[in-house]
């Protein structure tokens, strides 16, 4: 017998986000079903309330970067303290840009730099976006650079096409299995959104007996 399908619905800040969203619920078996993207992070928790609601009816996975907060569990427990069954918030340390760091050969051969220019730590990083960008820097692809690294008489910080690029490298060279060895926080959403799904998928095949 073929497992239930699950669909879950996501919650994030950005477009990169959103790419990240659905890869994990991939990664896990289930299907993604409508994602919010939000402008940035106040507006995504000040709606964290009805996504919780949303949730004790279908799975959700809300995703949101730890940025300058010092601590993930306290976030996590003033926003969602009484989390419903189905709900799956998690933080990026410090941001999901971190995540994508941490499988270190796909990153290195997509930018077009060394390996072991990669940290191998990219959670203990303050700044990965940055860290990103220093390395898209150092690309010997032309085309990353131009599209990663922002002009400087703009005032940017990051390059015009940015975030495409970050997308596509998800969406077509991402390996989670890789991540999760290199990124606890990973890891932690990775369980986290599986649980739910199989929660929601045993209370499917339940109503089916």
């Amino acid at each position: 017998m073929n497992a239930v399908e699950v669909w879950v619905k996501a919650a994030v800040e950005g477009v990169v986000d959103e790419a990240v969203a659905r890869k994990l619920i991939q990664h896990v078996g289930a299907r993604a079903d409508t994602v919010y993207v939000n402008s940035g992070k106040q507006r995504l928790l000040e709606k964290v309330a009805g996504y919780n609601q949303a949730a004790k009816g279908q799975p959700w996975l809300v995703l949101v970067d730890l940025d300058r907060c010092s601590c993930a569990v306290a976030l996590l427990q003033k926003w969602a303290p009484q989390p419903s069954p189905y709900l799956c918030m998690r933080v990026a340390v410090r941001t999901v840009e971190a995540w994508l760091l941490a499988d270190a050969k796909n990153m290195a051969d997509f930018l077009g730099v060394s390996a072991n220019r990669i940290p191998s730590n990219p959670e203990q990083l303050s700044d990965p976006k940055q860290e990103l960008v220093v390395l898209a820097a150092q690309s010997r692809q032309r085309t990353i650079r131009e599209d990663m690294v922002p002009d400087p008489s703009t005032g940017q910080k990051v390059g015009s096409g940015y975030s495409a690029r970050l997308i596509e490298f998800v969406e077509k060279h991402w390996d989670i299995t890789q991540a999760v060895r290199h990124a606890p926080s990973l890891q932690g959403a990775v369980d986290c959104l599986a649980r739910i799904v199989q929660r929601y998928r045993s209370f499917l095949s339940e109503g089916r007996q």
